[in-house]
C-alpha cells in the first residue's frame, strides 16, 4: 500500500462528506476521530486534540473579534444605515449610467468596510441598485456581474472576517493583514469601475435633478465614513487591537442608530441572535478543522501535500502556482471557510520555506500569501455552481435575472480579480509595501 494512501483517503471521504451536505464541522471532526482509530496513532492522541481545540480556538482571544463584527455590520443593515448611505450616493453620482454603476461600487467597497458581511451587501445592492441599474440602460448581465462582485468585496477589505482567520491560521499579525488588503482591495475596486466605464461609455446619459447638497452627503454619509476610519485606523495605527476595535465598532453602529432615530431593543436583539447562530457556526467548523488538521498531519497528509506540490516542479513560482490553482479550483465547490481553515495549515510551512527572490521572508512572506489567498479566496463567492454571492443575488431579484445572465455576468469579475491576483505577485510590495 502506498504511503500516502492513508491521508489521501481521508481527504477524499472529507471531500465526499461535504458535497454530500452534511454538516462541515461535523465531517471534519468525525473524520479526524476515525481515521484515530484505523491507523496506528494512539488513542491518548484523542487527549491531545481536546488541548489542540482549548489553545487555538476557545482561548484564542483574537476571535473575539469575529462576533463583533458580524453584529457591527448586522446592526447597520438592520437599522437601515447602509441603505441611508447607498441612497446618497446614488444621488451624488446618479447622473449618467457610468454614475450610477460607480455609485453602487463605491457602496459595496464602503458597506465591506463597515459590515463585512456577503450576504447582506449583495441583498441589499441587488434590492436598491437593480432597478435604476436596468432603467439606466445596462444589461441583465452587466447589473449581475456588478452588483454580485460589489457586495464581495465586503470579504476581502477590511475589517473583515476572513482576515482575521486567516490571520490566526498564518500566525500573523491581523492589523499587518488589514493593513495589507487594503491596496489588493482598492486595486479590485478600480478594475471593477474601469469595466463599468467601459460598458456604460454608449449607455445613454440620465441626467437627474435631484442630487443632493454637500450637507445632506455628509450627514448621510459622513457617520458611517467615520465608523469605518476609527475602527480601520485604530487597528493599522497600533491604537487598539482587533478586538478591541470590533468593540468599539459594534458600540459605534449603535451609537449611529441612535443619532439616526432608528435605535429600537428590537434590531438589537435580532442581530445579536443572528451573530450567535454564525459565530456558532464558524466556531464548530474551526474546532473540527483543528482535528482534521491534527490527524492528517500525524498520518503523513503534511508529506503528502508536500511531494504533490513540487510533483509540478520545485521552483517556488511553480509550487505557488500550484497553491492558488487548487484554491481556486476548490472554490467551485467548497466556502471560503472550509478551504482556509483546511488547506492553508497545510501549504503554509511549505511556502514558509521557499525563496521568492523578491525579498520576503519570515512574517512579510506570509502576510503576502495570506492576502493572496484572500484575494484567490474572493472568487469562491462568484463562481459557479455554488458561489454564495450568486444565490444570495438570485433570491433577492427572483425572477428579474435568471441564473444564466448571472452566470455570464460574473465572468469578466472573475477574470479582473485574476488579473490582480496575478499583478499582487508579480508586485508583492503592493501588500508589504515598498521599500
Amino acid at each position: 500500500m502506498s504511503a500516502y494512501a492513508l491521508p489521501l483517503t481521508m481527504a477524499v471521504l472529507t471531500l465526499a462528506g461535504i458535497l454530500a451536505g452534511y454538516r462541515v464541522g461535523m465531517v471534519l471532526a468525525g473524520a479526524a476521530a476515525l481515521f484515530i482509530l484505523i491507523s496506528d496513532l494512539p488513542l491518548a492522541y484523542f487527549n491531545l486534540l481536546v488541548s489542540r481545540i482549548y489553545a487555538n480556538v476557545l482561548s484564542n482571544w483574537l476571535l473575539v473579534a469575529i462576533p463583533m463584527f458580524i453584529f457591527m455590520g448586522l446592526i447597520l443593515e438592520k437599522s437601515g444605515v447602509a441603505e441611508r448611505a447607498l441612497r446618497a450616493a446614488q444621488t451624488a453620482l446618479g447622473g449618467s449610467a457610468a454614475g450610477m454603476g460607480i455609485s453602487v461600487l463605491l457602496i459595496g467597497a464602503l458597506l465591506a468596510a463597515s459590515s463585512g458581511i456577503v450576504g447582506a451587501s449583495v441583498v441589499l445592492l441587488a434590492t436598491l441598485a437593480l432597478p435604476r441599474l436596468q432603467e439606466a440602460g445596462y444589461g441583465n448581465a452587466t447589473v449581475a456581474g456588478l452588483i454580485a462582485s460589489s457586495g464581495t468585496l465586503a470579504i476581502l477589505i477590511p475589517p473583515s472576517v476572513m482576515l482575521i482567520v486567516l490571520g490566526d491560521q498564518l500566525q500573523t499579525p491581523v492589523p499587518d493583514m488589514f493593513a495589507g488588503a487594503i491596496l489588493p482591495g482598492l486595486l479590485l475596486v478600480g478594475a471593477y469601475g474601469a469595466l463599468v466605464i467601459f460598458r456604460a461609455r454608449e449607455l445613454p446619459r440620465q441626467e437627474r435633478s435631484d442630487r443632493a447638497s454637500p450637507l445632506r452627503l455628509l450627514i448621510d454619509l459622513g457617520p458611517l465614513i467615520a465608523l469605518v476610519v476609527s475602527v480601520l485606523g485604530s487597528i493599522i495605527a497600533g491604537i487598539a487591537t482587533p478586538t478591541e476595535a470590533s468593540g468599539l465598532g459594534a458600540f459605534g453602529a449603535i451609537l449611529i442608530t441612535v443619532i439616526y432615530g432608528k435605535f429600537r431593543l428590537r434590531i438589537v436583539m435580532d442581530a445579536a441572535r443572528q451573530t450567535v447562530v454564525t459565530t456558532s457556526m464558524v466556531l464548530l467548523v474551526m474546532i473540527g478543522a483543528t482535528c482534521f488538521a491534527a490527524v492528517f498531519k500525524a498520518i503523513g497528509g503534511g508529506d503528502m501535500v508536500e511531494a504533490g506540490l513540487t510533483a509540478f516542479g520545485e521552483g517556488p513560482y511553480t509550487v505557488l502556482l500550484v497553491v492558488m490553482a487548487a484554491v481556486f479550483i476548490l472554490g467551485f465547490v467548497l466556502d471560503w471557510l472550509e478551504i482556509t481553515l483546511i488547506l492553508v495549515p497545510i501549504f503554509a510551512p511549505v511556502v514558509a520555506g521557499l525563496d521568492f527572490g523578491n525579498g520576503l521572508s519570515g512574517e512579510a512572506l506570509m502576510i503576502w500569501f495570506g492576502v493572496l489567498i484572500a484575494v484567490n479566496l474572493q472568487t469562491s463567492f462568484l463562481t459557479p455552481p455554488f458561489g454564495f454571492s450568486l444565490f444570495y443575488l438570485r433570491g433577492a431579484v427572483g425572477d428579474a435575472l435568471s441564473m444564466s445572465e448571472i452566470y455570464r455576468g460574473v465572468l469578466p469579475f472573475i477574470g479582473l480579480q485574476l488579473l490582480v491576483l496575478g499583478v499582487l505577485v508579480a508586485f508583492p510590495g503592493l501588500i508589504t509595501g515598498f521599500d
